[in-house]
C-alpha cells in the first residue's frame, strides 16, 4: 500500500519530545544556580534545537519539532503565562486529588508538597505561548516544510484534574468549571489563531488524564470520595473541544494520551483505552490521537473499533522505555493486527485498506506508531522526560529509534513515510 500523506500527521511519527545533550542540562543547571546569563541559556539551547532538528531530518522524520529542549518540563509555556493564575511552589498534596496517579505516586514517596497554580482572578492570554519557540524552529526547515512542524503544550484540563472543582479556581472568580473553561477555552483560541498566523499547521495536546480515566484505581477512588467518573469525563471532552472551537480547516489538532513513562518502567497509571475509547474517539473534536501501544498495561488494540473514518490513530510501538530496537516484523504484524481489528469490527465497517491507511507508525514516548485506521507509527511519551536517562542515552539510541519508526513506515505504505 503507498497511499501517501501530504499533511500531518504523516506515516512515521513522534510525540515531540527529545532527549536533552548532556551541555544543554549543564547549562540549565548553571542558569538555575545564577551562574550563567539568560542568553546564555537561550544560545546554548539554540545549538541543541539545531542539532535535534537536522537529526530528525536526517531520520526521515516531517513533523519536526524542537524536541520541548526550551522548557524544563513539557507542560511549561501556558499556565505559566496567564493572567488570573497564581504560582504555589510548595502547594499541600493534601489540596490534590488523592485518586489521581501521579498523586498516588507522590504519596507513596513521602512527598508532603508539589509545585502547582491557582485560578486567583479572571483568565486573560496576555502574551504568546509559544511564538517565540516556533518562529525560532521555523528558521532552521525550508518554508516548504513549515506547514509540517509541530507545536505541543499541555490540555486546558491540566491543572483541573490535580485539584477539582473545589480547588482549581477561587469560587469568588468563578462559580463553576463552565465558567473556568470557558474563559480559558478564549485563551487557546487565540494561541491557536496566533501560531496559525505564524504558519503552523499541527498542534498537539499532551494529556495524561484520559489515560488516567482507564486506570481503575482512580475509577474506585474517584467512587469513594463521591466523585462523578462520566460527568468529569464529559467535562474534559467539552474543555478540549471548547479550546479548539473556530480553528482553520487546515490546522491539524492531535492529542496524546500519556500514561507516564520513565526509565525502569516507572508509570502513573495502566489500563487499555476501553472504557475512554467510544466517547473520546467520537466525540472529541480532534484529528488524531497519539496513542501507547508498547507495553502490556497499554491493553489491547480493540478499543480502535470505534476510532471514526475521519480520524487516525498513531500507534505507539516503539518504546522510549529502553534502548533496545524493536524487530521491524513485529511492529509490521502488529500494525496489521490493528487494521484487521479495525476492519473486521469497525464501527462503521470499512476495508482493511481503509483501515490500515487510517495508522500511522509513532514510537512511545519518543515517538509512537499511529494508526488511521493505521496511518503512523510513533514513539512514547517522548524523552523529555527521562532526566536521570539523558546523558546515557543521548544521542546514538533516539536516532536509531526514529529511523525504525520511518523505515518500518516505508516498508508497511510502500515506501512513503
Amino acid at each position: 500500500m503507498s497511499s501517501r500523506r501530504v499533511n500531518p500527521p504523516f506515516r512515521a511519527e513522534h510525540i515531540g519530545s527529545l532527549l536533552r545533550p548532556p551541555q544543554l542540562f549543564e547549562k540549565r543547571r548553571q542558569f538555575e544556580a545564577g551562574q550563567c546569563s539568560v542568553e546564555e541559556l537561550k544560545s546554548a539551547e539554540d545549538s541543541a534545537v539545531k542539532a535535534v532538528v537536522q537529526m530528525q531530518q536526517d531520520a526521515g522524520i516531517k513533523s519536526i519539532t524542537d524536541g520541548e529542549l526550551r522548557r524544563g518540563f513539557y507542560f511549561e509555556g501556558v499556565f505559566d503565562k496567564l493572567e488570573g493564575m497564581t504560582f504555589i511552589p510548595n502547594r499541600p498534596l493534601v489540596e490534590y486529588k488523592p485518586y489521581i496517579p501521579f498523586v498516588t505516586a507522590l504519596e507513596a514517596m513521602g512527598v508532603a508538597e508539589f509545585p502547582s497554580v491557582y485560578c486567583t482572578g479572571k483568565i486573560k492570554r496576555v502574551t504568546r505561548w509559544y511564538a517565540e519557540q516556533f518562529m525560532a524552529l521555523k528558521s532552521l526547515v525550508p518554508p516548504e516544510d513549515v506547514k509540517n512542524l509541530k507545536v505541543t503544550m499541555c490540555p486546558p484540563t491540566w491543572f483541573h484534574q490535580r485539584h477539582g472543582s473545589s480547588l482549581t479556581y477561587d469560587l469568588s472568580v468563578y462559580k463553576n468549571d463552565e465558567e473556568y473553561f470557558n474563559d480559558l477555552a478564549k485563551a487557546y483560541q487565540e494561541e491557536i489563531q496566533d501560531l496559525y498566523d505564524l504558519g503552523c499547521r499541527n498542534i498537539q495536546f499532551d494529556d495524561a488524564t484520559f489515560c488516567f480515566f482507564c486506570d481503575e484505581r482512580m475509577v474506585s477512588g474517584m467512587k469513594a470520595v463521591g466523585d462523578d467518573y462520566d460527568t468529569l469525563l464529559d467535562t474534559y471532552v467539552r474543555a478540549i473541544n471548547a479550546a479548539v472551537r473556530g480553528r482553520n480547516a487546515d490546522m491539524t489538532v492531535g492529542v496524546h494520551m500519556c500514561r507516564g513513562n520513565f526509565t525502569g518502567g516507572l508509570h502513573y497509571a495502566e489500563g487499555g483505552y476501553t472504557r475512554i475509547a467510544q466517547k473520546v474517539f467520537t466525540e472529541l473534536d480532534v484529528d488524531c490521537f497519539y496513542l501507547e501501544y508498547d507495553s502490556d498495561r497499554a491493553g489491547d488494540f480493540q478499543p480502535l473499533k470505534f476510532l471514526p473514518l475521519d480520524k487516525i490513530a498513531v500507534l505507539g510501538l516503539v518504546t522510549t522505555k529502553n534502548s533496545k530496537l524493536e524487530d521491524i516484523e513485529m511492529l509490521k504484524a502488529r500494525i496489521n493486527e490493528a487494521a484487521e481489528i479495525i476492519s473486521k469490527e469497525g464501527i462503521p465497517a470499512r476495508s482493511k485498506e481503509v483501515a490500515l491507511d487510517q495508522y500511522v507508525n509513532n514510537s512511545s514516548g519518543l515517538y509512537e506508531p499511529s494508526i488511521w485506521g493505521i496511518t503512523e507509527l510513533r514513539p512514547i511519551l517522548g524523552y523529555v522526560s527521562v532526566r536521570s536517562a539523558a546523558s546515557r542515552r543521548y544521542g546514538r539510541d533516539q536516532r536509531e529509534k526514529l529511523r525504525l519508526v520511518v523505515e518500518t513506515a516505508k516498508q508497511v505504505w510502500g515506501g512513503i513515510a
